[in-house]
């Protein structure tokens, strides 16, 4: 890092603290400001703000190291930008007209309060174990892998880079997010798209330079690399229905690196889960002033999606292929004698080709992009967090606190939330394994969570007991999972090893957790189904509105009031879009 890298990141913070302050000035003492911005949010800002919540660790670390080990396998998520279209044209309608804070809120007006305080717990459980967890060790690893050399001495305690960048990347990120709440979090997250876009589109652009274009990356690498699904399928069974990379004695459904009956199955309810009812990313169309604004945010959101199968999967798999034909010398020694990446260094490649790939201040800029995205990760799980918490649980204990107790509890939850992820680092620095870990938390606890939503909404004879007894059913068999699984995956005393081969133990830690994820939602629709069922239907008046089968002729007039032939074209567009890519990597 050069004196002018240090200025465009001086100049990035800059700008994104005069943004935040800007925005906390207009702001007002009211629940509706802090938590929604006033539901006031354009459709631009919607669309920047969802997806720059969505970029956080995960495609800095992961997505750009699995296109280094992987290839193109992982872009099936990257290509979930059609459940964004589900997000606006079908749920969205029904959270704007029901005025909600959070998504618990809506189960509650769909089945019972019971169900809205089960959601919010598990939500606030998930955010703290993984989308917080996951946003500090990401910036750390940023931090320990372009400034190796900081270190900071206080007293008799030495604080290495990961350190650093962690308590930073937390404290700014807490800082605007505290003051301003979801107003701040929105407009500076539309900056931050910004930044990271253009950030990565040049070190996409320059790593391809640097290696001599797209038709010299399919010529150094394995043909398999840019298919989405021939590597999911074993050497010697291509043509079959066989889930797996590698065969083991049991293979076809153990230990499968990236099956595709998963994918195909399992993947889209986790993506619809993510997309459609996480308040993570829901929170910035319940900002919407109307169900168009949130219909055409959503939209533009979708066509963001796209881009990081570009800038994140390319550049990892650019790195690779700088390193294995030599053009960096410093990458050389990063491959393995089978010609792959060696896993520490694949999931470092993105920060990798910065520092040694980009020019100077370009590679200030780069860097600034990498931040934005760590900052509005946990900006955005920040914010979710104490909506959830002073909607769903100090609100309802309080039902008369006045709207400036509201937005003092909510910055008192984040503020907590901020030192619960300080308290997290050195766990996460400790343990190993735990970041491979925690990608397979929400599959263990999204399924439940989409049956309760997309079957209550499409189907008007499942009731509270159905829909709470499929929340707890679900959840006992995720915990279960994380519990069988944890002692392995952080490499506890007496289990680096694992379970004894062939025991019940390691049946359940070794069936690929999307197998297991779908185990999970299976039996959440069975329960909730018979159990519905078995017990009392829902009456008229609380279904009204809030599924597809009771909604009003009012509510129908204004719902197809709110869309026009421009919003059904760029939604098509999209599709076209996924299924060109879909069709250029297969074959």
């Amino acid at each position: 890092m050069e004196l002018l890298d240090w200025l465009v990141i001086a100049m990035y913070f800059g700008g994104l603290l005069g943004v935040a302050w800007w925005v906390i000035k207009k702001g007002k003492d009211t629940a509706d400001d802090y938590f929604l911005a006033g539901r006031n949010l354009g459709f631009w800002i919607i669309g920047a703000s969802i997806f720059a919540s969505n970029i956080g660790s995960e495609h800095l670390v992961g997505l750009a190291g699995a296109g280094a080990t992987s290839g193109v396998a992982f872009a099936h998520y990257e290509l979930h930008a059609w459940c964004l279209l589900v997000l606006g044209w079908v749920m969205a309608p029904f959270y704007i007209r029901s005025r909600v804070f959070t998504m618990p809120e809506f189960l509650e007006k769909r089945y019972s309060s019971t169900a809205r305080w089960f959601l919010s717990l598990i939500s606030l459980v998930a955010y703290v174990l993984t989308k917080i967890a996951v946003g500090i060790f990401a910036g750390g690893i940023v931090f320990s892998t372009l400034l190796p050399e900081i270190e900071l001495t206080i007293g008799f305690l030495t604080f290495d880079s990961f350190w650093i960048g962690s308590v930073v990347v937390i404290l700014l990120t807490g800082l605007y997010t505290v003051l301003g709440g979801m107003r701040a979090v929105a407009y500076t997250e539309a900056v931050q798209t910004f930044v990271l876009v253009l950030g990565s589109l040049l070190l996409t652009l320059f790593g391809m330079a640097k290696l001599g274009g797209w038709t010299e990356l399919r010529a150094i690498l394995d043909p398999d690399m840019f298919n989405l699904w021939k590597p999911l399928v074993p050497a010697g069974m291509e043509g079959t229905w066989a889930p797996v990379k590698e065969p083991t004695r049991i293979a076809w459904y153990f230990n499968a690196n990236y099956p595709w009956v998963g994918m195909l199955l399992c993947a889209p309810i986790i993506g619809l889960w993510y997309w459609t009812t996480d308040q993570y990313i829901v929170q910035r169309a319940l900002g919407a002033p109307s169900e168009r604004e949130a219909r055409r945010g959503s939209i533009f959101a979708a066509f963001l999606k796209l881009l990081p199968v570009f800038i994140f999967i390319i550049p990892g798999m650019i790195w690779l292929a700088l390193a294995k034909s030599g053009r960096v010398p410093e990458f050389t020694h990063m491959i393995g004698p089978d010609g792959k990446a060696i896993a520490e260094y694949a999931q470092s490649s993105f920060a990798l080709t910065v520092q040694y790939v980009m020019p100077v201040g370009l590679r200030g800029l780069v860097v600034a992009g990498l931040l934005a995205a760590l900052m509005s990760s946990l900006a955005g799980a920040f914010n979710a967090s104490s909506t959830l918490f002073t909607i769903d649980f100090y609100q309802k204990m309080k039902p008369n606190a006045t709207q400036h107790q509201l937005v003092w509890i909510g910055r008192v939850a984040t503020m907590t939330l901020v030192l619960i992820g300080l308290l997290w680092i050195p766990v996460i620095r400790g343990g190993k394994g735990l970041y491979e870990y925690l990608q397979g938390v929400q599959g263990y606890l999204a399924p439940p969570i989409f049956v309760v939503f997309f079957f209550g909404i499409f189907h008007t004879r499942l009731n509270a007991q159905g829909c709470l007894a499929a929340l707890v059913v679900g959840f006992l068999l995720g915990v279960f999972r994380l519990i069988v699984d944890t002692p392995v995956a952080l490499k506890l005393p007496g289990f680096e090893h694992g379970y004894t081969e062939g025991s019940f133990l390691w049946v359940i830690n070794n069936i690929y957790f999307q197998y297991y994820s779908l185990f999970i939602f299976l039996s959440s629709v069975m329960v909730m189904m018979v159990v519905s069922y078995a017990t009392q239907r829902p009456s008229d008046e609380q279904l009204q509105n809030l599924t597809f089968f009771t909604m009003t002729e009012d509510h129908k007039k204004e719902s197809r009031e709110s869309w026009n032939a421009w919003d059904v074209i760029t939604s098509a567009i999209v599709l076209l879009l996924i299924l060109a890519a879909y069709l250029y990597f297969t074959g």
